[in-house]
């Protein structure tokens, strides 16, 4: 069975920081063969003895959080245990493990709060970025750009047709118009 200290040597170490947020079939494939077994196992509510320290809590917020969106892009599975995720964080974040794992590994005890449709999520994960990660660069820019688009919408709206949901008025506009990457322009250019 995998370990956390599997998962943390894959995305920390294989994959790396040049590998996290690029994407793309090859990586989405391997993620998918060497961990959709054990993410099914904490889908079902498993692994809740990864939740017992700082290393195994990121191993498990990497596994609910980073693994679903490469192993079921443009799929709603790929937002499935956002909420397993997002749980584990807020405790983790509480108990003060992500200050026990050095930057840029601490960045995924923020991801849940980032990739969550909650506006008071939103604002805590760029106070975090802020306050813990010393502004994280483009971490801290992608966060303010993400509760931008919570701001506006109460939702992200490219989340819409993987997710069944009907797109709201202003929604494709905004998509239409750029979405996300105009967001970010706009942020970047302030």
């Amino acid at each position: 069975m995998v370990n956390p200290d599997d998962v943390l040597a894959f995305w920390l170490d294989e994959v790396g920081a040049k590998g996290w947020y690029g994407g793309g079939k090859a990586l989405d494939d391997k993620v998918r063969d060497r961990f959709g077994d054990i993410w099914a196992v904490a889908r079902d509510g498993g692994l809740s003895l990864w939740l017992t320290n700082a290393r195994s809590a990121l191993a498990y917020i990497i596994l609910t959080d980073q693994f679903p969106r490469n192993m079921f892009r443009d799929d709603g599975q790929a937002f499935s245990t956002d909420s397993v995720a997002l749980a584990a964080a807020k405790t983790a974040i509480a108990r003060g493990w992500d200050m026990r794992v050095d930057p840029p590994d601490r960045q995924f005890f923020y991801m849940p709060l980032m990739h969550s449709e909650s506006l008071c999520d939103q604002d805590r994960c760029v106070r975090l970025f802020l306050t813990r990660m010393s502004g994280a660069g483009t971490n801290l820019l992608h966060a303010r750009a993400h509760r931008e688009v919570i701001r506006q919408f109460g939702r992200f709206p490219y989340r819409n047709e993987a997710l069944s949901r009907k797109t709201r008025a202003g929604e494709q506009a905004f998509m239409d118009d750029g979405g996300y990457g105009a967001i970010l322009r706009t942020l970047q250019a302030a």
